[in-house]
Parts: structure tokens; sequence; C-alpha cells
């Protein structure tokens, strides 16, 4: 109902992460196990960039289905704990997630198989969001920090614009141009492109 993106990230040794799954029904959820079972891949972390419902609605499932470990930033351990009163807000069938194994923040390197993932801290649109970076590939897992033409919303709970703002330049916006943004929603988008014509936040000439 949110039409939400989920990532699995793998390379060749078949080692993969799960980032941000939001199957909220059967269907779903059997569309990842389809994709990781005719892959042969070895799920081995479950990972939310942040942990609004619709980030979160798959955690419990992927837990119990694979038995790995749990990892999202402090700062939004408050917003994956309201999980349930929103769901009940959006009269969703939601299974409580599982409590987190380990904190993360931008220090942090995310080691799977051969690949790593470089964290960024990007609050704004909720308090505790991360974005992904792979750099070999150029490729970044954003949640919903920056989108293919709009940013995330900053009038839920925890948001603010200028601390989303902030991230969107000063983490985002020094990449460069060409690395490719995976969104938590709609298409993918290039940074150069949203430096430029993002209508929300724009740079000039940088």
């Amino acid at each position: 109902m949110f039409g939400e993106n989920t990532y699995i990230v793998f390379d060749e040794t078949k080692e993969c992460v799960i980032i941000d799954p939001g199957c909220s029904n059967t269907y779903e959820e059997n569309i990842v196990k389809e994709f990781i079972e005719t892959n042969n891949l070895n799920p081995v972390l479950l990972l939310n960039t942040h942990c609004h419902i619709d980030h979160i609605l798959g955690n419990s499932f992927i837990k119990q289905q694979y038995q790995i470990p749990f990892y999202i930033n402090q700062h939004d351990e408050p917003v994956l704990k309201s999980g349930e009163s929103i769901a009940q807000m959006y009269g969703i069938s939601y299974t409580k997630s599982p409590v987190p194994d380990k904190f993360i923040d931008e220090n942090d390197i995310i080691k799977f198989g051969n690949t790593e993932l470089n964290i960024l801290f990007t609050p704004g649109h909720s308090p505790g969001s991360v974005c992904f970076v792979h750099h070999d590939s150029k490729a970044v897992i954003g949640g919903d920090v920056l989108f293919n033409g709009s940013i995330g919303r900053t009038d839920l709970p925890g948001g603010d614009f200028d601390i989303l703002q902030n991230s969107i330049i000063n983490k985002l916006y020094i990449l460069p141009d060409e690395y490719v943004v995976y969104c938590g929603h709609g298409e993918e988008t290039i940074i150069g492109n949203e430096k430029h014509n993002n209508p929300f936040v724009r740079l000039v000439n940088r």
C-alpha cells in the first residue's frame, strides 16, 4: 500500500544483505524468498535505512525466516518502537519488529562477502536515517532522504526540513555526480541531476 522499495544487495560470494523489507503480506514475502532462492543467495544481515512503518513491515518475517542480525541507527529506535501504534493508525496488519542486534553509525562499515558498504548519517526525514554507499559501483541505497525530483517528507514526527536539507547538501551532494541513488520509493536518480534540478534542495554551479 505504500509502494516501498526493498533492496537485496549481493556479490559473487552470494552473501546478501536485505535492506528495508516492506513486505506486508504473504505474497510479498514470497517474492523476497523466491528471489533469494532463485539466485542461491545467503542472507547474512537485515538493515533499515530508517524505521518508518513502510520500511519495517517485513522485519519480523526476515528475522524469523533467516535468523540474521538486524541493524539500525540508534536515533531511530523510538520510531521503530512506535510501529504498532502507527500500524493501528493506518489500519494495517503488523507483526512487531525484532529489537536491533546492533546500532550503526557513520564511522561503521557494513561488510559481507567481498563487499563493503559505507554509512552516511542523514537525518531529517527521520531522526536516525542513514544511507548505505557502495563506492565501487557508485551506488547509494538512500532510503527516503532524496528522491527522483523530490525529498523525504519532514512533516512526520521527528522530521525537520533544515536538518534534511543539511544532510542532502553535506552528505549526498558531495558525492560525485554519477553516483546512482536507489530510493525508498519510486525510480532511482543521479546525484548530479538532483544537485541541479531538484525543486526542494538544489545547488547551482557546484
